[in-house]
C-alpha cells in the first residue's frame, strides 16, 4: 500500500475514533457504539482495501488448512 492510501486509511480511523468517543460521551449504549465501528471500518475496507494485509491473511488461511490435512 502506498504513503498515500496508508495516509486516507489513517485519517478515516482517526474519524471513526473521533465519532465513536463522541457517541460514548453522549451517552450511546455500548454495544451501538461497538457496531457502528464495526460497521464503519468495513465499510472502510471496501472503500480503501489494504490489499497486502489480504494476500498475508490469503497466506496465512492456507498454510493453516495445509497443516490440517496432514
Amino acid at each position: 500500500m502506498d504513503a498515500g492510501m496508508r495516509q486516507k486509511r489513517v485519517e478515516a480511523l482517526e474519524l471513526i475514533k473521533d465519532k465513536a468517543l463522541g457517541m460514548a460521551k453522549e451517552g450511546r449504549d455500548s454495544l451501538e457504539v461497538r457496531d457502528f465501528v464495526t460497521g464503519a471500518k468495513k465499510e472502510l475496507a471496501y472503500e480503501l482495501p489494504d490489499e497486502e494485509a489480504f494476500k498475508k491473511a490469503v497466506k496465512a488461511t492456507q498454510a493453516y488448512q495445509r497443516k490440517k490435512q496432514s
